[in-house]
């Protein structure tokens, strides 16, 4: 269980703080929710408690750990992804899914190298954009920078 104030992940939208727990009425049926407040875009987004297993919510990283995120944006990248485009989003899509911190880094990374190299289509720069919005939200909470600064740590470390 978590509690106001906590930061957490919500897999395929990002990080936020914990700002209330609310019960409310939908579809006739009365749910405890956690209402998020998300760093980007000023968002709220409204978790059910009974669910939060299955959907795979989780603590943000600690700062050790987003150092480690930055640190994988220096590396070569050793990934070679298939050519088959369909493929490849899918796994992408997949690590995404997982929640995994390192996992969407990764996406975020080959995206970035890819458009760099070869140009996305839509679809990808959709995924891309979208991975990068999740990411950036919990370093965002996890080193305590503001969004901006994140996006430019992260462009600054890529290397081709």
């Amino acid at each position: 269980m978590f509690n106001i104030g906590d930061k957490i992940v919500y897999p395929m939208h990002g990080a936020g703080v914990i700002e209330s727990i609310e019960e409310r009425e939908i579809l006739g049926e009365r749910k405890r929710y956690y209402v998020m407040r998300m760093p980007l875009g000023d968002m709220k987004v409204m978790i059910p408690i009974n669910n939060v297993d299955n959907i795979g919510i989780r603590d943000i990283i600690d700062k050790q750990e987003a150092d480690r995120v930055f640190k994988l944006f220096e590396s070569k990248s050793d990934n070679v992804q298939t050519s088959n485009w369909n493929k490849r989003y899918r796994e992408n899509m997949s690590k995404i899914k997982s929640g995994n911190v390192f996992e969407v880094a990764d996406v975020v990374k080959n995206l970035i190298l890819r458009e760099r190299n070869k140009g996305l289509s839509t679809g990808e720069r959709k995924m891309l954009n979208s991975a990068k919005q999740i990411l950036i939200s919990e370093l965002v909470l996890a080193k305590n920078m503001n969004p901006r600064d994140v996006e430019e740590q992260i462009d600054q470390r890529i290397s081709n």
